[in-house]
């Protein structure tokens, strides 16, 4: 799908001094959609050509870590555990 947006020439120019606006917009739009749970990390990847081994680098760089409670924490304590580790 192709959606196209109109911005000013000036303004354009400004947001993306030598750069390129519409991959600006597309990973702006797509990172605010998987924070609202609209979308996966697979289908993240999809919008953007990355691969899974690239997406934890480009979350990284854009400020979006995974959420990691205790929870979490005692599930993988008590993995390691039965492992015996």
């Amino acid at each position: 799908m192709h959606v196209n947006l109109e911005i000013p020439d000036d303004i354009g120019t400004r947001l993306a001094p030598g750069g390129d606006l519409s991959r600006r917009v597309l990973e702006t739009f797509a990172l605010e959609e998987l924070k609202g749970g609209r979308i996966t990390e697979p289908e993240l990847c999809r919008m953007l050509g990355l691969a899974r081994i690239q997406l934890d680098g480009f979350l990284k760089a854009h400020g979006v870590f995974e959420e990691y409670t205790m929870e979490d924490f005692e599930k993988e304590r008590a993995a390691f555990k039965s492992l015996g580790l």
